[in-house]
């Protein structure tokens, strides 16, 4: 079965916008029709991402912090958890994003599906193919496959 992180800027636009691409990813990880695998990192960064953008994003979403903590405790749920991440330096333009690879890394995925440039322009590291949510649905949507895990 394909394994996939999600970086926290899909984690966070499911959050936000029902119906739309981020929010049918997640859905494909609900329905499993893939591994979802993601850090405590990650999720903290989601986390602090909903929280604590009060000026950027709640000027324009309403919800609570309760809400939130929701969000985070299902997708704990939902996912593989990885930890004892690999310390590694791949993303030079952005060294936050080294978790997401990190995790991906460990998680032995095949893909990280993200929005954020400084991941899109690796295009792949170790086998690992960084996709955006509309080319990762697209994917899983045809039944293609990439590196999908222990024995792959």
């Amino acid at each position: 079965m394909i394994r996939a992180v999600l970086d926290s800027s899909v984690l966070v636009s499911a959050f936000l916008t029902v119906g739309g691409t981020s929010h049918a990813v997640l859905s494909a990880a609900d329905k499993r029709s893939f591994v979802l695998c993601l850090s405590d990192a990650i999720l903290e960064e989601t986390r602090n991402s909903l929280r604590q953008k009060v000026k950027t994003i709640r000027r324009y979403y309403t919800y609570s912090n309760e809400r939130v903590e929701a969000h985070i405790a299902d997708l704990a749920a939902l996912a593989e958890q990885i930890s004892d991440l690999p310390d590694l330096r791949v993303v030079p333009l952005d060294q936050k994003d080294d978790v997401i690879v990190a995790t991906a890394v460990k998680a032995r995925a095949g893909y990280i599906v993200t929005g954020d440039r400084h991941l899109l322009v690796l295009g792949t590291y170790e086998g690992i193919r960084m996709v955006t949510p509309r080319q990762f649905l697209d994917l899983i949507e045809s039944g293609s496959s990439g590196r999908t895990g222990p024995g792959d």
